[in-house]
Protein backbone atom coordinates (compact mmCIF):
# COMPACT_ATOMS: atom_id res chain seq x y z
CA UNK A 1 0.00 0.00 0.00
CA UNK A 2 1.15 3.77 -0.97
CA UNK A 3 2.12 5.64 2.08
CA UNK A 4 0.91 9.22 2.41
CA UNK A 5 2.91 12.35 0.67
CA UNK A 6 4.05 14.74 3.31
CA UNK A 7 2.87 18.24 2.27
CA UNK A 8 6.38 19.39 1.40
CA UNK A 9 7.22 17.03 -0.83
CA UNK A 10 4.41 17.36 -3.09
CA UNK A 11 4.99 18.45 -6.50
CA UNK A 12 4.48 21.37 -7.63
CA UNK A 13 3.20 23.05 -11.17
CA UNK A 14 4.11 26.60 -13.28
CA UNK A 15 1.20 28.03 -12.17
CA UNK A 16 3.14 27.74 -8.33
CA UNK A 17 6.25 28.67 -9.30
CA UNK A 18 4.81 32.02 -10.98
CA UNK A 19 3.12 32.92 -7.90
CA UNK A 20 6.32 32.64 -5.90
CA UNK A 21 8.17 34.58 -9.09
CA UNK A 22 5.13 37.24 -8.52
CA UNK A 23 6.01 37.36 -4.73
CA UNK A 24 9.33 37.75 -4.58
CA UNK A 25 8.98 40.49 -7.63
CA UNK A 26 6.63 42.38 -4.74
CA UNK A 27 9.11 41.87 -2.08
CA UNK A 28 11.56 43.31 -4.53
CA UNK A 29 9.91 46.24 -5.20
CA UNK A 30 9.20 46.96 -1.36
CA UNK A 31 12.78 46.68 -0.73
CA UNK A 32 12.99 43.90 1.38
CA UNK A 33 15.28 41.82 -1.58
CA UNK A 34 18.15 43.71 -3.21
CA UNK A 35 18.85 42.87 -6.74
CA UNK A 36 21.59 40.23 -6.21
CA UNK A 37 19.26 37.96 -3.64
CA UNK A 38 16.32 38.31 -5.82
CA UNK A 39 17.96 37.09 -8.98
CA UNK A 40 19.03 33.90 -6.58
CA UNK A 41 15.65 33.21 -5.13
CA UNK A 42 14.30 33.41 -8.70
CA UNK A 43 16.51 30.87 -9.80
CA UNK A 44 15.97 28.84 -6.94
CA UNK A 45 11.66 29.21 -7.09
CA UNK A 46 11.97 27.91 -11.08
CA UNK A 47 14.42 25.27 -10.14
CA UNK A 48 12.01 23.54 -7.02
CA UNK A 49 10.35 20.97 -7.71
CA UNK A 50 8.48 19.99 -4.70
CA UNK A 51 6.47 22.46 -2.36
CA UNK A 52 9.81 22.23 0.42
CA UNK A 53 11.58 23.70 -1.92
CA UNK A 54 9.28 26.28 -3.20
CA UNK A 55 8.80 27.59 1.15
CA UNK A 56 11.93 27.66 1.97
CA UNK A 57 12.59 31.08 -1.17
CA UNK A 58 10.04 33.25 1.16
CA UNK A 59 10.33 31.44 4.13
CA UNK A 60 11.67 34.56 5.69
CA UNK A 61 9.38 37.32 3.97
CA UNK A 62 6.82 38.32 5.44
CA UNK A 63 3.14 36.65 4.98
CA UNK A 64 1.34 38.72 2.09
CA UNK A 65 -1.47 40.84 3.15
CA UNK A 66 -4.88 39.50 1.06
CA UNK A 67 -6.28 42.20 -1.16
CA UNK A 68 -7.82 45.23 0.33
CA UNK A 69 -11.23 45.44 0.17
CA UNK A 70 -12.33 49.03 -1.38
CA UNK A 71 -14.99 50.56 0.27
CA UNK A 72 -17.63 52.56 -2.05
CA UNK A 73 -17.28 56.20 -0.84
CA UNK A 74 -20.57 57.15 1.16
CA UNK A 75 -21.62 60.39 -0.28
CA UNK A 76 -21.53 63.34 2.11
CA UNK A 77 -24.30 64.98 3.72
CA UNK A 78 -24.65 67.67 1.50
CA UNK A 79 -24.91 64.60 -2.31
CA UNK A 80 -27.27 63.18 -0.36
CA UNK A 81 -29.47 66.25 0.15
CA UNK A 82 -28.71 67.12 -3.81
CA UNK A 83 -29.85 63.92 -4.76
CA UNK A 84 -33.08 64.26 -2.65
CA UNK A 85 -33.46 67.63 -4.13
CA UNK A 86 -33.37 66.44 -7.47
CA UNK A 87 -35.73 63.91 -6.75
CA UNK A 88 -38.12 65.69 -4.99
CA UNK A 89 -38.15 67.95 -8.00
CA UNK A 90 -38.68 65.49 -10.23
CA UNK A 91 -41.57 63.85 -8.52
CA UNK A 92 -42.72 67.58 -8.81
CA UNK A 93 -42.49 68.00 -12.22
CA UNK A 94 -44.00 64.74 -13.31
CA UNK A 95 -46.78 65.37 -11.46
CA UNK A 96 -47.57 68.89 -12.51
CA UNK A 97 -46.95 68.14 -16.58
CA UNK A 98 -49.58 65.01 -16.05
CA UNK A 99 -52.05 67.27 -14.21
CA UNK A 100 -50.87 70.42 -16.83
CA UNK A 101 -51.94 67.60 -19.55
CA UNK A 102 -55.00 66.24 -18.20
CA UNK A 103 -56.53 70.16 -17.76
CA UNK A 104 -54.77 71.37 -21.36
CA UNK A 105 -56.80 67.83 -22.70
CA UNK A 106 -60.15 68.53 -20.81
CA UNK A 107 -60.32 72.02 -22.06
CA UNK A 108 -59.60 71.38 -25.59
CA UNK A 109 -62.28 68.32 -25.52
CA UNK A 110 -65.04 70.59 -23.93
CA UNK A 111 -64.01 73.57 -26.43
CA UNK A 112 -64.53 75.59 -23.11
CA UNK A 113 -62.12 77.37 -20.74
CA UNK A 114 -62.07 75.57 -17.23
CA UNK A 115 -60.52 76.83 -14.25
CA UNK A 116 -56.84 76.01 -13.94
CA UNK A 117 -57.12 73.60 -10.96
CA UNK A 118 -53.85 72.44 -12.16
CA UNK A 119 -52.11 75.27 -9.99
CA UNK A 120 -53.45 73.80 -6.61
CA UNK A 121 -51.51 70.76 -7.25
CA UNK A 122 -47.85 72.51 -8.95
CA UNK A 123 -48.07 76.04 -6.92
CA UNK A 124 -47.89 74.91 -2.97
CA UNK A 125 -45.34 71.54 -3.76
CA UNK A 126 -43.68 74.11 -6.01
CA UNK A 127 -43.45 76.81 -3.17
CA UNK A 128 -42.46 74.04 -0.73
CA UNK A 129 -39.68 73.04 -2.53
CA UNK A 130 -38.55 76.45 -3.31
CA UNK A 131 -38.42 77.39 0.56
CA UNK A 132 -36.55 74.10 1.02
CA UNK A 133 -34.25 74.69 -1.79
CA UNK A 134 -33.94 78.45 -0.24
CA UNK A 135 -33.14 77.00 2.86
CA UNK A 136 -30.73 75.14 2.61
CA UNK A 137 -28.98 77.29 1.23
CA UNK A 138 -28.56 79.55 3.75
CA UNK A 139 -28.78 77.37 6.17
CA UNK A 140 -25.51 75.29 4.30
CA UNK A 141 -22.99 77.00 5.77
CA UNK A 142 -19.81 74.47 6.73
CA UNK A 143 -17.36 72.20 5.02
CA UNK A 144 -20.43 70.40 3.24
CA UNK A 145 -21.52 73.46 1.24
CA UNK A 146 -20.14 73.36 -2.28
Amino acid sequence: MNQPVRPEDVRIGDSDREAVAGRLGRAQAEGRLDLAEYDARLQAAYAARTAGELARVTADLPAERGPQAVQPARPGKAERRRTAQRAAVASWASVSTVTLLIWAVTCIASASWIYPWWIWVAGPWGAVLLAGWIGGRVAGVGPDRR
